[in-house]
């Protein structure tokens, strides 16, 4: 026991003096974006059906029995302005032209007639005595002037009797008023049709059209069409999967309806594709009536807008910044889109801020920091990695999506 008392206090006794070290502070190595200020074209998603953009009921205009189709009258075939789809029996029709045209020649002879004969009573007329001449309703009479209106007024209704008889001969071959596909047929070769039986559906296959929502708070991003319809809207990229690959097409924004939906509080825009079918462009993938298509709209140019990944704002929509004195400020900033994994920033920011990409919390406020890398803030993709430069950037412009439920909510 002595022992071991002995050497605790030779031990206490030989004890290096003690030193008082300074706290090292290291700093906090973060990834920065430097701030570029870009013009920026907003995309606005939807979705819609592709439609006809002219659809028509093909009736009969005669009775009569069908003698003959098309070989492309069927469902599903494509015809041609002006084919004749199916004719029917115009046998009647053609003795009916006959009569038409004997009736008139009937009538212009009978007008000739009368013509010679009011010749001739003026000539009489004329050489009467003076005293004989009577009222004016008699020289008409004895002129023959109510035997002429009536002759010409027969040759006018046998012409017109000519023209309708003709019409309706014409009328026995239903033609294809524009190029067309037949969506449905109603009747067949050697049914008997009246007037006004329902023969065929078709619809255009020249132009295509999609009716697709805009929330009103999406219509600022887009360049709409004038009222009066003379001005072409916004470039769309429609595209949807055909078979297990992605297949897109362009089209233009048309016009609007005009007027917001009252229940969902949309605005419907209509696009227009040309030649869905690619009956002019053989080489181009098909846009069948009926599909359901997405579609990007472009929008139009916003200037001195930032974009930077959505992982970077924090609550409040603030954002840390690097100082002039290599420190970790809190920073708000005006969000003027949040589109995917990427955020839209339209002020509280300058060209050549330094933001960092590194995700910390509120107990590093004012923390010096190192730097470990720089990105420019338009070379940035959604994960906040440099993204190599490819054809999606083109002149300083990006594009970003922007969906378009109408509940989408604005800012962060």
């Amino acid at each position: 026991m002595a022992i071991s008392t002995a050497i605790t206090t030779a031990l206490y006794l030989t004890r290096p003096p003690a030193k008082i070290a300074e706290p090292e502070h290291q700093p906090v190595s973060v990834d920065v974006a430097e701030v570029v200020k870009e013009k920026l074209r907003i995309e606005v998603q939807a979705q819609g059906t592709v439609s006809p953009m002219q659809e028509t009921s093909l009736l009969s205009e005669v009775n009569g029995r069908i003698i003959e189709t098309s070989p492309s009258f069927n469902v599903g075939g494509f015809v041609s302005k002006g084919e004749i789809l199916v004719r029917i029996d115009p046998r009647d029709y053609e003795t009916n032209l006959l009569r038409a045209e004997a009736a008139l020649k009937s009538a212009q002879s009978n007008l000739a007639q009368e013509k010679g004969r009011a010749q001739v009573a003026e000539r009489e007329w004329q050489r009467l005595p003076e005293g004989s001449q009577r009222s004016q309703e008699a020289k008409e009479l004895y002129l023959r002037k109510p035997q002429l209106d009536q002759a010409q007024a027969q040759m006018l209704a046998a012409q017109a009797d000519l023209n309708t008889a003709r019409d309706n001969l014409e009328r026995t071959r239903i033609r294809a008023p524009y190029d067309a596909l037949i969506r449905q047929k109603h009747v067949e070769l050697g049914q008997f049709v009246a007037a006004g039986s329902q023969l065929a559906d078709i619809f255009s296959v020249d132009y295509a059209e999609i009716r697709l929502p805009i929330p009103q708070s999406k219509l600022a991003y887009l360049e709409l069409p004038g009222l009066d319809g003379s001005e072409s809207g916004s470039s769309i990229d429609v595209y949807t999967d055909v078979g297990g690959e992605v297949k897109h097409w362009t089209a233009q924004l048309h016009r609007t309806e005009g007027v917001f939906d009252e229940r969902s509080r949309v605005l419907y825009a209509v696009a227009r594709i040309e030649d869905p079918y690619a009956v002019h462009h053989p080489n181009r993938e098909p846009l069948r009536i009926g599909t359901f298509v997405n579609a990007n709209i472009e929008g139009r140019e916003i200037d001195d807008i930032v974009t930077l990944p959505r992982f970077v704002m924090r609550a409040g929509n603030n954002l840390w910044v690097i100082d002039d004195s290599g420190r970790l400020r809190n920073r708000p900033v005006t969000l003027l889109r949040v589109g995917g994994d990427l955020a839209y920033i339209s002020d509280g920011l300058d060209n050549g801020d330094l933001v960092s990409l590194t995700t910390l919390d509120s107990s590093f406020d004012s923390s010096e920091v190192s730097i470990q890398s720089t990105t420019p803030s338009n070379l940035l993709d959604q994960q906040g990695r440099p993204r190599p430069q490819s054809g999606d950037k083109k002149a300083g412009k990006i594009t970003a999506a922007v969906e378009s439920p109408p509940d989408d909510s604005e800012g962060g």
